[in-house]
């Protein structure tokens, strides 16, 4: 059993191979213009399983079967571009969207204080001016 498990092991993980690859990782580069190239960055997540049984023969004097299986789950989720202008090189980070409200009003925080300061930089400015 224990070499028909490994042979099921061993196709499912060439084609885990097949599909996951340095070029999925780090992505074929784009050229915007003659200066500019994007270069896209990837994560990848996988999952395998797998498992088999010897079976017993039904008749007397045959030799027994095998029963056996593998799945497999790839998720791939872009994380950044890399910027090639020139001489500069740049790492654009992709966010993911926010899954729950609470995540949203997180996000927001920044932006809020921003406008608050300058809100209040403004008031100070009208009361200066009297």
């Amino acid at each position: 059993m224990s070499k028909n498990v490994s042979d099921v092991l061993s196709a499912s993980m060439e084609k885990v191979r097949e599909m996951v690859d340095a070029n999925t990782v780090v992505g074929t580069p784009i050229t915007v213009n003659e200066t500019t190239t994007l270069i896209p960055i990837s994560k990848i997540s996988f999952a395998l399983a797998s498992g088999g049984t010897d079976l017993a023969a039904k008749v007397a004097g045959q030799a027994g079967t095998f029963g056996g299986g593998a799945g497999c789950g790839v998720k791939v989720t872009p994380m950044a571009f890399i910027l090639v202008q020139g001489e500069r090189v740049r790492v654009l980070p992709v966010d993911e969207p926010a899954s729950s409200a609470v995540e949203r009003m997180v996000e927001q925080i920044p932006a809020l204080v921003d406008k608050l300061s300058d809100l209040i930089a403004g008031k100070k400015a009208d009361i200066s001016e009297i």
